[in-house]
């Protein structure tokens, strides 16, 4: 599996910098952040995009993945019409940069659960739009990479998978965050029960001694476990790594997930 590195951990690094950087450390992939106020935004035209696409070619690293986000991401879990009509915009953005770029997959942050209505409709709604938005993931050929994140969301494996199911198009997924779920859970047990459904994957680490995340290598993970049974799902995409540091540390993580993707 080639290794990469997201643009979310790289603060205000330019396409070129970052390029730079991939080149140094070794990594294969990337995954690109478009946000306002950046060289990469979300409003960027064909052509520019498809500057984007050739330079990262000529530089030899791929396009792992994409993120878009306007300046008001909006909140897909919110029973708010103004906050899901946000967040839609940011997500039908994102395939269609994926599309553009000839990328094969977007991360999806559905935003925060609220207290607001009940968990039920929370899930119908999300699971509506995500069906609603399949037919463009399709015509981009894009897969949504629905992340588990700390949005008190999805909180077990199957729970994910029968989310997943009940919107029931191939061209949506999980986004697979292997630390997110680790103050609670286990990414083994969450890589078995989703198998074909993992799109993508962030690779952190955590300590669960001391609550928090750490270095990859440094904590709990099973990492030799998490790479058997993503083999074992048949997962052939990048390893995004979202664990930030100066670039001697960006450097050395580089070094660190190679060794965690051979083992």
């Amino acid at each position: 599996m080639k290794i990469g590195i997201t643009q979310l951990v790289l603060q205000n690094m330019t396409l070129d910098d970052t390029l730079s950087l991939c080149q140094e450390a070794g990594y294969d992939a990337v995954e690109l952040v478009f946000t306002e106020d950046r060289d990469l935004h979300p409003n960027m035209s064909e052509t520019e995009l498809e500057s984007v696409r050739r330079t990262c070619e000529a530089a030899g690293v791929e396009i792992g993945s994409v993120i878009v986000n306007y300046a008001e991401r909006g909140n897909l879990l919110s029973s708010d019409p103004g906050e899901q009509s946000r967040g839609s915009r940011c997500l039908e953005r994102a395939l269609e940069v994926a599309g553009a770029l000839d990328v094969d997959g977007i991360l999806l942050h559905p935003g925060q659960l609220t207290v607001a209505g009940t968990y039920e409709q929370a899930w119908d709604r999300l699971r509506d739009l995500l069906r609603d938005m399949a037919g463009v993931a399709a015509r981009h050929r894009a897969a949504i990479g629905l992340e588990n994140v700390w949005n008190k969301f999805l909180l077990s494996p199957r729970e994910a998978r029968e989310f997943i199911d009940e919107v029931g198009d191939p061209w949506v997924g999980i986004y697979l965050d292997t630390a997110n779920m680790m103050a609670y859970g286990y990414p083994e047990h969450w890589i078995r029960s989703l198998g074909h459904r993992i799109k993508k994957v962030h690779i952190k680490d955590f300590s669960r001694r001391q609550h928090q995340f750490v270095n990859l290598l440094d904590g709990d993970t099973d990492w030799s476990a998490v790479m058997s049974e993503l083999r074992s799902a048949g997962y052939r995409s990048s390893l995004i790594h979202e664990v930030g540091g100066d670039r001697e540390a960006l450097i050395d993580l580089g070094a660190r997930l190679r060794r965690i993707s051979t083992m």
